[in-house]
């Protein structure tokens, strides 16, 4: 062989091994990558490598609401890493929260050449059932919210209908959040579930791929990885890195305290909104609030927050 022909036969090997790898990444992040790439959870991992935040820190956020969850520290809008609200998604049942942890879906519309090559991938490895959206649902466990990226594409028709929202609210228990649409909405919106979508139309899904399961996704503005928290009430859903979430639940039980002391000052009828909100002026009264803090939070909790007080900014 000719070293010409060496290097060409070189460059071939390289072109394959860096399409099979890119071929692997269609479907799924393989265990080692997700960790890799959620490698601040400080918590325990599915089979997958999904980061699991455990359930007790999850039932935490039934008293929370979006602005507690964007006012915590580092969950400012726009900023690096901080949690991301995405907003303009209609809600299914806007007195129900969505709480739970991100398993991802990314649909894209048909290219014949690709999609027979995906499925062709998928019987070689033993799946007996075609590639479809639904290969992303049977991976749901308890506690999981399907989060599916379809490019806010309406046209492309229902993702779910009604069975297949019954599954998730009988698999899963949670919900889910749809950049795309949904159908057979007068049979959804009676059942106990959450969900966020973009629009709900008559007709099937139609005229998209799998292009990822448990991969990096978008909705709206927002990069969802597998594991994040999911957090929906009536204004919106967030997405929550679960590095961020411990921090983010101890600032949540500040602010309940918080509201609860101004509420009971307002409710006595001695002082101006600017008197108690946002904060008191007085040093009497702010001693009084501080005071109310520690009693409710507890002696250990409270120099906690001291300390988080102390910390400077980014």
């Amino acid at each position: 062989m000719t070293m010409r022909s060496k290097k060409a036969a070189l460059a071939l090997a390289v072109l394959v091994l860096s399409a099979g790898a890119a071929r692997a990444q269609v479907f799924s992040l393989t265990r080692e990558e997700l960790i890799k790439y959620t490698a601040q959870n400080p918590y325990e991992r599915f089979p997958d490598g999904r980061p699991k935040v455990p359930d007790a820190l999850l039932k935490e956020f039934e008293s929370m609401s979006s602005e507690e969850v964007m006012g915590a520290r580092g969950g400012a809008p726009g900023r690096p890493g901080s949690v991301t609200f995405v907003s303009g998604l209609q809600v299914l049942n806007p007195g129900k929260k969505l709480i739970g942890r991100a398993l991802t879906l990314q649909l894209m519309p048909v290219r014949q050449e690709v999609a027979q090559v995906d499925a062709e991938e998928w019987k070689k490895k033993g799946n007996a059932v075609p590639l479809t959206h639904q290969s992303a649902l049977d991976l749901l466990q308890p506690g999981d919210v399907i989060v599916i990226d379809a490019g806010g594409n309406v046209d492309a028709g229902g993702i779910i209908g009604d069975n297949l929202a019954y599954y998730i609210m009988k698999t899963a228990g949670t919900g889910f959040v749809i950049d795309g649409a949904i159908r057979d909405l007068e049979g959804i919106a009676k059942l106990d579930l959450a969900g966020y979508f973009r629009a709900a139309v008559p007709p099937a899904i139609r005229g998209l791929m799998v292009t990822g399961i448990n991969v990096p996704v978008r909705i709206g503005n927002a990069t969802v990885m597998p594991g994040d928290v999911v957090f929906g009430d009536r204004e919106g859903v967030n997405f929550i890195p679960p590095h961020m979430v411990q921090q983010l639940v101890d600032e949540a039980k500040i602010t309940h305290i918080h509201d609860e002391w101004t509420r009971m000052k307002f409710a006595e009828g001695k002082y101006k909104s600017t008197d108690i909100y946002s904060r008191p002026r007085d040093p009497q009264l702010i001693k009084e609030y501080e005071e109310y803090l520690k009693k409710k939070l507890g002696a250990a909790a409270y120099e906690a927050y001291r300390k988080r007080q102390a910390r400077p900014g980014p």
